[in-house]
């Protein structure tokens, strides 16, 4: 099946077979970024924007992208670059490994809501697995972040 994806911002045209995940086709295109850990939509690893949404990529087809625009970290590096510092120096990135999904849930907040409540934030976050920290960090992170953009930082943020 042929399909043709604009993956941040590169239109791909590629023969793939019926049953490769989104989350197969962004790796076997060097998005690196995006994990997989637990091929169950429980973890949050995989998350990607399809069309400007979070989408878990591991329960997505790629053949359902045909035509469509897929973002990951690596396209997003301004955005996630200048959040990311702020979940750094929260100490919320212990191990590192959950950050992709966290970050791009967090960006995904920060476009839809211009200044969310706590309840908010856990929502937008809550499919995000994190063993090292507790979630506290990220919250803090976020928080900061929020008033950095309100004082005029976060060039990106609308």
């Amino acid at each position: 099946m042929i399909v043709t994806i604009s993956l941040n911002g590169k239109k791909i045209t590629e023969d793939i077979s019926a049953d490769m995940t989104l989350y197969q086709f962004v790796r076997e295109h060097g998005c690196y970024s995006v994990k997989c850990g637990c091929e169950t939509t429980n973890c949050g690893l995989c998350t990607v924007f399809l069309n400007d949404k979070p989408v878990l990529s591991c329960a997505v087809l790629a053949a359902r992208a045909d035509g469509q625009k897929v973002e990951t970290l690596e396209g997003l590096q301004k955005e996630a670059e200048e959040f990311g510092r702020f979940i750094a120096d929260q100490g919320a990135e212990q191990c590192g490994f959950c950050n992709p999904g966290m970050i791009m849930n967090a960006i995904a907040l920060f476009r839809e809501t211009a200044d969310p409540t706590d309840e908010e934030i856990r929502r937008y976050l809550a499919g995000n697995l994190c063993r090292c920290s507790g979630y506290e960090g990220q919250l803090r992170g976020i928080h900061e972040f929020m008033k950095y953009k309100k004082e005029g930082g976060a060039s990106w943020a609308k």
